[in-house]
């Protein structure tokens, strides 16, 4: 058993007696520098992270296996911490967590913010542009920093996606003599110095004129960079009700073009994953950056060619076959690839695709639906009706493991 104490800025003086015996009782003491100079001296031996930390960990846990060991965190090991790397690594049974204050409820003490109606981002580890995806006005977030720099980066990362009036409060050292607080606005900040310990408090606010992106899909084409290969707003919106996202679940965007279908597969929760592949490298240098504008960096891009592009990619939940239903292979292989209870959902332009598609739906069944929009545009000194060329959406959902 594994014993994790959190400690605050506090150190030894704001443990309770529980984690004090822990510490104690301990023959090896792990941690950052930080907290193990927040405790006395034992007679355990102290062991340091080893850097990079996530590589090393296997090995170090291994060393001292059968030992009592004690690992110091800060504050909540479970809030975005090391007790949660650990029950990751070794499982929840030889896990035992004694939580300190999280930094996120003393943040929320400070400003009498109700943590449930809180959105929290980190930066540790991540790029900034996942922030991106939590911007909604009037929504309050939580931006734990990733360096002395942290602030200034996310205050122009506000003001650049239309969110420079936002509130801004860095919260410095919290529950230590040194706490402190800096107060201002995204758009006019200025670098200050900071503790690398803080976090920073936003309060979303746009700025006039500027446009909000809803978390719903179906977001205006102009918000993808593309050049032309791009699932149409309408067409997108059906699409990815079929696929159906939950938290949790990946996708593979097959044929991504702009990567719009995976990106906004990703938007609609934190949890969600998705590989996008597309077979032109310009494309997939545009979707990587679609995906840093939209929030969500993590979504992986493969370039190649499926259905050998697939090859070695983790099982989906979801598949969309965007382009190159006709690829001979392509649909074998995504309809393979399917966990049990997975969607595939395939989208027709030309007639060559559209029968491959029927004779799936022939196959398999599931829902075939052709959709044709029309959008209003002038015509001469009046306006009429210009039609989109109809697309067919082929979704269905594998029931079985055979």
């Amino acid at each position: 058993m594994i014993t994790v104490v959190g400690i605050g800025a506090d150190g030894w003086d704001g443990l309770p007696a529980g984690s004090r015996h822990a510490v104690e009782a301990a023959e090896v003491l792990m941690g950052g520098a930080r907290q193990l100079d927040l405790v006395p001296v034992t007679a355990a031996e102290r062991v340091a992270w080893p850097s990079p930390l996530l590589p090393g960990l296997p090995a170090l846990m291994d060393t001292y296996a059968g030992r009592e060991v004690c690992v110091l965190a800060s504050g909540d090991p479970m809030f975005y911490g090391i007790g949660s790397t650990l029950v990751r690594l070794l499982g929840a049974p030889r896990i035992r967590v004694l939580p300190h204050v999280s930094s996120l409820s003393l943040a929320c003490a400070r400003l009498g913010w109700p943590v449930e109606q809180v959105d929290v981002v980190s930066l540790v580890g991540r790029p900034p542009a996942a922030l991106t995806a939590a911007l909604q006005p009037g929504r309050r977030v939580v931006v734990l920093g990733a360096g002395p720099a942290s602030p200034s980066v996310v205050a122009a990362l506000l003001a650049g996606h239309g969110y420079g009036p936002s509130a801004m409060t860095v919260l410095s050292d919290l529950g230590a003599p040194s706490e402190s607080e800096l107060r201002g606005t995204a758009d006019c900040w200025t670098d200050a110095g900071v503790s690398p310990l803080h976090l920073i408090a936003v309060e979303c606010a746009l700025a006039p004129g500027a446009e909000p992106l809803a978390r719903v899909p179906g977001l205006p084409d102009t918000a993808f960079e593309h050049d032309g290969q791009l699932t149409k707003r309408e067409v997108r919106a059906v699409s990815l009700s079929r696929l159906a996202p939950l938290p949790g679940e990946l996708l593979w965007d097959v044929g991504a073009g702009a990567g719009s279908i995976a990106i906004e597969w990703l938007r609609t929760h934190p949890s969600c994953a998705a590989v996008a592949i597309e077979s032109r490298s310009d494309r997939a240098a545009a979707i990587g950056r679609n995906a840093d504008r939209l929030g969500v960096p993590s979504l992986r891009v493969v370039t190649g060619r499926a259905p050998e592009a697939l090859d070695g990619l983790p099982a989906p939940d979801a598949v969309f076959v965007g382009g190159g239903a006709t690829a001979p292979g392509l649909l074998d292989r995504c309809w393979a690839a399917l966990r049990p209870g997975g969607r595939l959902v395939a989208n027709a332009v030309t007639l060559e695709s559209e029968a491959v598609v029927g004779q799936w739906y022939a196959r398999l069944g599931g829902d075939l639906v052709r959709l044709a929009v029309q959008r209003a545009s002038p015509v001469g000194g009046f306006t009429g009706w210009r039609a989109a060329m109809p697309v067919t959406v082929w979704s269905v959902t594998r029931r079985d493991v055979s």
